[in-house]
This record gives structure tokens, C-alpha cells and sequence, in this order.
């Protein structure tokens, strides 16, 4: 009996760690986000109930194209908890891509979620890399329609690689999965990283690390 006790209780135990590391799950109907209240809570307080409209739930804009006249030839339009406060406690988000010819969405990782997009115009390079100390590239071309996986937390990008412009629809398994692109992380920093930490980690010298930081 005492181990079918300590049995449940590891397994209670694992459920737990796996509800805590992912968003949290709705005890209501929803939790419309309260982006104006001052308390501090992983995610957002719930609006009044009695406060919530139909605008909470909707967001307008996805039919029109992204600015990608910048330095990587992409923009990425999100709709996460920021824009969609009926998003809070669902644990989805997701985001258009708009590529320019020959546009990347650079080397990135979302550490709170799972990527799934699909390409709805155009032909993407896309791929991931998996963790140390493998580093395996997985990578595949992707015609319109084409549905690509990118696993949680992972290093992954996108490539327009038609002469034409692309684009993708992703959703995502986090209300704020959060983007870490690595180039502006690494050497873009505020304030910068030692220009000696980061000439040792590349194996260059310190005036490559210097050029590249002065363009961030």
C-alpha cells in the first residue's frame, strides 16, 4: 500500500512540473487579459467579466503585408496576449511572415513554445538545429502549403528563396512565446558582451567582434 502511495504521489509530482512549465490552463470560460492592472502575475490578471467585449477577442490586420524593406528582408506580424487579450490562459499565438525575395527571418528560438507554419505564398528554406551536443541541422525546402515543425526552444529560420515575395502563417503553443533572434542577443546587447568572451567563443579575433557589434 505505502508504495502505491509513493507511486501516485510521483506521478502527482510529474504533473505538476509538466502544468508548470507551460502556460496556464483556463479555470473559466476565459480570462480576457487586464493589460492595465498593476498586480504582477506570470501572465496577465483576468479582466472583470462583466467588462469584456467582443473586441477582447478579435484582432484585425493579417490580410495586409508586412514592411520588409530592412536589413534581413522580412517582418513578422504577431497576434499573442499583447494584441489579443482574449488570448490570456489559452496557451496559442500565432504570427504572419512576409518575406521579400530572397528574405530571411534569421536564426531565432522561441523559448516558451512550439512553432507550426505553413507556407501560404511562395518557396521557404526553413530549418533547426537540435541541442549540444549533436547540433543536427534539419532542413527542408517548402512550396505554398507545405507544413513545417519547429520544436520549443530550438534555433530555427526561414529563407525566401524565390524572386518573388513569400509568405507563412505559424501559430505557436504559448499566449507570449517570446523571440530571442540570436544576432541582436549575442551582439547586440545592453550593455554590450566583452568583445574578448565573445572573439573566444566565434575562435575570431577581437576586431571582427568589434565590426559586428558596431552594426547593432
Amino acid at each position: 500500500m505505502a508504495s502505491c502511495f509513493l507511486l501516485v504521489g510521483l506521478l502527482l509530482a510529474t504533473c505538476s512540473l509538466v502544468a508548470l512549465a507551460s502556460d496556464p490552463s483556463p479555470l473559466q470560460d476565459f480570462c480576457v487579459a487586464d493589460r492595465d492592472s498593476k498586480v504582477l502575475v506570470n501572465g496577465f490578471v483576468c479582466k472583470d467579466p462583466k467588462m469584456v467585449k467582443a473586441e477582447d477577442f478579435l484582432f484585425r490586420g493579417l490580410d495586409k503585408m508586412g514592411n520588409t524593406t530592412n536589413a534581413v528582408g522580412s517582418n513578422v506580424t504577431a497576434v499573442n496576449v499583447n494584441q489579443l487579450p482574449g488570448l490570456n490562459t489559452f496557451g496559442i499565438s500565432m504570427v504572419r511572415i512576409d518575406y521579400a525575395p530572397w528574405g530571411q527571418n534569421t536564426p531565432h528560438t522561441h523559448p516558451r513554445a512550439t512553432e507550426i507554419l505553413v507556407v501560404i505564398e511562395g518557396s521557404l528554406l526553413v530549418g533547426f538545429v537540435t541541442s549540444n551536443p549533436d547540433n543536427k541541422l534539419f532542413t527542408k525546402r517548402l512550396e505554398k502549403g507545405d507544413v513545417f515543425v519547429f520544436p520549443e526552444g530550438l534555433i530555427h529560420f526561414q529563407q525566401n528563396v524565390g524572386n518573388g515575395y513569400a509568405v507563412a502563417i505559424a501559430g505557436l503553443s504559448s499566449q507570449n512565446p517570446g523571440v530571442i533572434t540570436i544576432a541582436n542577443a549575442v551582439f547586440g546587447s545592453n550593455p554590450d558582451i566583452s568583445d574578448d568572451i565573445l572573439a573566444r567563443a566565434f575562435q575570431v579575433d577581437k576586431k571582427v567582434i568589434d565590426q559586428i557589434q558596431s552594426k547593432f
